[in-house]
């Protein structure tokens, strides 16, 4: 019995140990929040361990666990009528409220889930629940889009799987078709879906042949460029929950169908080394030091390396296309970006993506909204419901939907 007992707390002990990390004390649902990353983290290793083997894609069968557990928990409704449908080629699904007597067409948002290009589904309960409840708070038809993902296919697929899917929509029979106002539609996002929002939004305000273009643009702690993962937030949370630094890379990488081998050259910033003469003239548009204020540049340094590696750039081009990484957009295109909201969060490695997107917009004359938040951490915003519900990720969707509701 006492052998037991002794295992017993040997196994507690080594559970609390892989559980417990450090967290800011300001991190809303810390425990939660520790449990979560220690689940992801096990389901991870399981899954490295079968790519290892040979058995399958780790990316395959993590992402087939999480659309698994993830429709035990859906939550539907009556009130809103629920469809999927393909649009040139690409599906989606189609949100819309019942029509209401003296109305005649509605407003609607073009929603891109993320997941690191190559996780979750338009389908899933987390995406299903918030399109729903937008539809609901919105009274708005919500298009969510099921682009393609990694590893079935990499950059440039995603981005003209939801680019093919928003031009499709905003054709004007289409529009009349799901009862839409052509003057009332944003495009938006979270993550790496908001990284595909703000692409397309810049690929659509270039287009001479749109006759409609979004309203406004919305995008949730968007991913929105690779040229620096030394900035102050990729240093102060490299090892926060959810999203570690490590990993972001790792989907970059994936994004890209590039060499795992890269990923400390990337770290380290090599490939934008200052001998590196294509990244010379992107160097400006991503200079944290200007683009940040005080309060989020702390006492950071900037990592510039003076000799690196332009062979990564001459394997992985994209690495610069803006088309992945829209931050790095020239400033004649994001003058003709729209009124723009942007959510980003304290405990997260891409805080600076957005807040330098924010001010690189502002400066080119663009209305933004920042919507900063001190207690919250990437991907809150899906995880609202039972067992993953963080009273964060009810405060971040309800400042986003009210956003949208006063300006859409």
């Amino acid at each position: 019995m006492r052998a037991a007992w002794v295992l017993l707390t040997a196994l507690a002990a080594l559970s609390a140990y892989y559980v417990y990390l450090p967290l800011p004390g300001t991190v809303s649902d810390p425990w939660k929040l520790m449990l979560l990353d220690a689940t992801f983290r096990a389901v991870q290793q399981t899954c490295h361990l079968i790519h290892y083997l040979r058995l399958s894609h780790h990316l395959i069968v993590l992402n087939y666990l999480i659309c698994t557990f993830d429709k035990l928990k859906s939550v539907s409704s009556e009130d809103i009528n629920i469809t999927d449908a393909v649009f040139d080629g690409v599906e989606v699904r189609v949100f819309a409220p019942p029509a209401k007597r003296d109305e005649t067409l509605k407003r609607s948002v073009v929603y891109i889930h993320g997941g690191g290009w190559a996780l979750a589904s338009a389908r899933t309960s987390l995406y299903n629940n918030l399109c729903r409840i937008m539809a609901e708070s919105l009274n708005a038809v919500i298009v969510s889009v099921e682009y393609r993902l990694v590893p079935e296919v990499c950059f440039p697929e995603q981005f003209h799987d939801a680019l093919r899917a928003t031009k499709h929509f905003l054709q004007p029979d289409v529009l009349a078709e799901y009862s839409v106002d052509p003057s009332r539609i944003a495009i938006s996002g979270d993550s790496a879906g908001g990284n595909l929002a703000a692409a397309v939004c810049q690929q659509l305000s270039k287009d001479e042949q749109l006759t409609i273009r979004p309203k406004l643009q919305a995008l949730i702690y968007p991913v929105l460029q690779a040229f620096d993962f030394n900035t102050p937030s990729y240093q102060q949370n490299m090892n926060m929950p959810v999203l570690p630094r490590y990993v972001m890379i790792n989907y970059w990488i994936d994004y890209f169908n590039g060499n795992y081998d890269l990923a400390h050259s990337l770290l380290i910033n090599n490939h934008t080394a200052l001998d590196v003469g294509q990244a010379l003239t992107f160097r400006g548009r991503l200079n944290w030091t200007s683009l940040l204020p005080s309060s989020f540049k702390k006492n950071y340094k900037p990592v510039i390396q003076t000799t690196g590696k332009a062979e990564i750039i001459q394997e992985i081009p994209a690495l610069l296309d803006v088309r992945a990484v829209p931050l790095l957009a020239e400033n004649e295109t994001l003058q003709l970006q729209p009124k723009t909201y942007i959510l980003t969060c304290e405990n997260d490695v891409l805080r600076d993506d957005g807040v330098m997107y924010a001010k690189r917009l502002e400066n080119a004359g663009v209305e933004v909204t920042l919507d900063h938040f001190d207690d919250c951490f990437h991907g809150c915003m899906i995880f609202t419901i039972w067992p993953t519900d963080f009273s964060a990720g009810v405060q971040t969707r309800n400042s986003y939907i009210k956003w949208l509701d006063e300006n859409l």
